[in-house]
């Protein structure tokens, strides 16, 4: 099985660790990894500030570079549900259009991707500490994702998950809307970081780096001790191959 990786800007200029962790992942569970070097921006920081033609160019570039790949998997559930946006942004071209719809089909954010396509519950993955998961709001609303990074870290051995109160919330980052209105950014992940701190966890696990780098900021700002951690790197640690159970399609 081919699956070409879609880091995302933050991960490609930030976060290269998170990455590489993704790699090491599919490529411990039997897939044959590439990166299209082509691939850029998913468009969505413009589009979302009304460049929607300016955007196409993108958009475009993007179909181009996943145009052979099998499956295409990201690090981040925002910037994959704005490839899933491409058909309804591309309705109106006839060229682009049914590129688009072959995109969205075979674009999975990456937890995602190993939960729904690979069907597995535990990559064989150990850590030791108490942690929580901040659900970005991107995953639920766009991708409808509600389930597969639970699953998989509920089956990380010596991991204890422990539940985040208001779950639900926005962490306040939201790409270009923490610039917009920082003020209202800044109290939105003031209350996530309590939320956070009120778990008593030492690990805060999320499957989007832009989040992280939110609530991981005003933590630092605030001198209060936290690790963050994609989920991708969690999955990749002190790993057990033993009980890792394939696929049929992957193993073969």
């Amino acid at each position: 099985m081919r699956v070409s990786i879609f880091t995302s800007c933050v991960v490609d200029l930030m976060f290269p660790n998170v990455g590489i962790a993704m790699v090491e992942v599919l490529e411990r569970l039997g897939c044959e990894v590439d990166f299209p070097e082509k691939q850029i921006c998913c468009g969505q920081p413009t589009f979302n500030s009304g460049y929607e033609k300016k955007s196409k160019a993108t958009l475009i570039n993007q179909l181009e570079a996943f145009e052979n790949s099998d499956y295409v998997v990201g690090g981040a559930g925002s910037c994959v549900g704005m490839l899933r946006e491409y058909p309804e942004l591309l309705k109106d071209d006839e060229v682009y259009y049914p590129k688009a719809v072959e995109l969205a089909e075979k674009t999975y954010e990456f937890s995602q991707f190993i939960y729904r396509v690979l069907g597995l519950t535990d990559v064989g993955a150990c850590y030791e500490g108490k942690a929580t998961y901040h659900r970005s709001c991107h995953m639920t609303r766009l991708l409808g994702e509600r389930e597969a990074p639970f699953v998989l870290l509920d089956n990380v051995a010596g991991l204890e998950m422990i539940p985040l109160g208001h779950i639900e919330n926005c962490c306040g980052f939201g790409g270009t809307f923490s610039v917009k209105m920082p003020e209202i950014s800044e109290q939105m992940v003031t209350e996530k970081m309590n939320d956070v701190i009120n778990t008593g966890a030492d690990t805060l696990i999320s499957a989007d780096m832009g989040c992280l780098m939110n609530i991981g900021g005003k933590f630092n700002r605030d001198g209060n001790p936290i690790k963050i951690m994609h989920i991708a790197e969690v999955l990749n640690s002190n790993v057990d191959t033993s009980r890792i159970q394939l696929s049929s399609e992957v193993a073969n």
